[in-house]
Order: C-alpha cells, then structure tokens, then sequence
C-alpha cells in the first residue's frame, strides 16, 4: 500500500526535526517519553522544561561535570 505523499512529508520533517535535534545535543522530548514508558513503567516522567534544563546542564557541563561537546 503505497503513502500518500502528505504523510510521507510529514513523517520526513519529523525525522529531519529530530536529526537537527540530535546534532545539536538535544535528545527527542517524545523519544525519551517513550523509553521511559517502556523501561520504566510507573516512575515519574519529567517535564519537558525539565528534560530541556537536564539535557543542557548535561551538555555543557553547568553541574560541575565534564563538558561533553566537540567545540
């Protein structure tokens, strides 16, 4: 069954948002949700602000660890 091109677009933008994403050092909101629903069932899931703030303290290193970028 063949996907109907607006579909088809839709799902590249996503993949190509998501990719931008990742290259920058900002994991899939949505992507982490689903792990932790899967792997985690039943433990808290943070916010979005909250998975925001993590990632870039995690990033750059503001929590006193190491910075874990290439630049």
């Amino acid at each position: 069954m063949p996907i109907s091109t607006p579909l088809f677009v839709s799902r590249a933008l996503k993949n190509c948002a998501r990719t931008a994403r990742l290259m920058v050092g900002l994991p899939d909101y949505d992507t982490y949700v689903a792990h932790r629903k899967h792997a985690h069932p039943g433990e808290p899931i943070m916010s979005y602000e909250a998975f925001f703030v993590e990632r870039q303290a995690n990033r750059y290193g503001t929590s006193g660890g190491k910075i874990s970028r290439c630049c």
